[in-house]
Formats: C-alpha cells, sequence, structure tokens
C-alpha cells in the first residue's frame, strides 16, 4: 500500500470538498465549520446534542464552537433547550430553517456526482472508509461518534423495541441510527 498515495489522495478529495462546503454556505451567510455544526447535530442523538459533545466532535476549541452556536442561533438555524434533568446542562435543536440550510447544502453536489459514477454506488468505498475510520480513532484513542445500533451498549428488546444498556432508557428506531458521544463499537 502506498501511504503517501492514499494520503495524497484523501487531502485532495477533503480541500475539494471543504471548496464546495464553502460556496454552498456562503449562500446562506455561513462557513463549513457551521455546516459541519448543522450536519452534527442532524444525525446526533439526545445524549449528544450538547455544545460539549458538538466540541469534541469537531475537535475545535470551546471559544469556536461558543462562536459558531451564537451565529447559527442568531441566523434561527438552532435553538438551545435547558435539559430537564439537569439545568446545568443545554440541549442544542436544530429548527426547521437549519434543516432547510442542510438539505439544501449537504452532501455536496460534486460528490454526489462523482459517487453516482461509481460501479458499485461507493458501498466499497464506504466500507473502507468506515474501517479506516474507526482505526485512526482506535490509535488515536478518539471517540466513535457511530450510530447507536453498531454500540456494544445497544439493547434490541424485540421488533423494534431498543434500549441503551448504559443509561437504560428505551430508543425509537430512529434514535437507534443517530450518533451517540457515547458511543463503543460493539466486540471492541
Amino acid at each position: 500500500m502506498a501511504t503517501d498515495r492514499l494520503y495524497a489522495l484523501l487531502e485532495r478529495i477533503g480541500n475539494l470538498l471543504r471548496t464546495e462546503e464553502r460556496a454552498a454556505g456562503l449562500r446562506h451567510g455561513l462557513q463549513p465549520v457551521h455546516l459541519q455544526a448543522l450536519r452534527y447535530l442532524a444525525t446526533c442523538n439526545r445524549y449528544s446534542n450538547t455544545p460539549a459533545a458538538l466540541t469534541e466532535y469537531l475537535g475545535l476549541t470551546k471559544g469556536t464552537v461558543s462562536q459558531t452556536l451564537l451565529l447559527l442561533e442568531d441566523k434561527g438555524l438552532l435553538r438551545k433547550v435547558a435539559s430537564t434533568e439537569d439545568r446545568r446542562v443545554v440541549h442544542l435543536h436544530l429548527t426547521d430553517a437549519g434543516r432547510a440550510v442542510l438539505r439544501d447544502t449537504l452532501p455536496p453536489e460534486l460528490l454526489t456526482q462523482a459517487l453516482g459514477g461509481l460501479t458499485d454506488g461507493g458501498d466499497t468505498l464506504e466500507a473502507s472508509l468506515t474501517g479506516l475510520l474507526r482505526s485512526m480513532q482506535v490509535a488515536n484513542t478518539q471517540r466513535s461518534f457511530g450510530a447507536c445500533a453498531s454500540c456494544r451498549h445497544f439493547r434490541r428488546e424485540g421488533p423494534e423495541r431498543f434500549r441503551c444498556g448504559l443509561t437504560d432508557e428505551p430508543l425509537t428506531q430512529a434514535e437507534s441510527q443517530q450518533l451517540c458521544r457515547e458511543h463503543e463499537a460493539a466486540g471492541a
């Protein structure tokens, strides 16, 4: 395997995607980091929709994320809701306007077109990139932020009945597919 060549390819793809994100975001007065925050909040679960989890997921400073959240809230793209269990915790929820911005911007059309040209629709690429991501997260001891259904804490109690084994709370079908900050890969 040519690590240098793979790095160059991934770096170039990343740059192209960021360029597309930047152009799409500018139509809404947003930078790529704002779109990344919206995307995360659209895919995370109720345990992971906090400023601290977003900060960890993006790998940015608290100050940068705080400024990002202020801008998104000012634009009406998200709202902050105090936790009913712990008033010190704030949960972040996308508004309808935030969801509309995401539908308009992500994934970039360039990626959609390029994946459409692959013989298997990108399934092999997806599996390879998923494996690469997991390996890098394990090597860096970073949280995986994976979908609940792939977590070691996930419990299937019956048809469309699920529970988080960590919190012992029931999960909906939709929640079982969302990203979780507490995710630990099954079998890890």
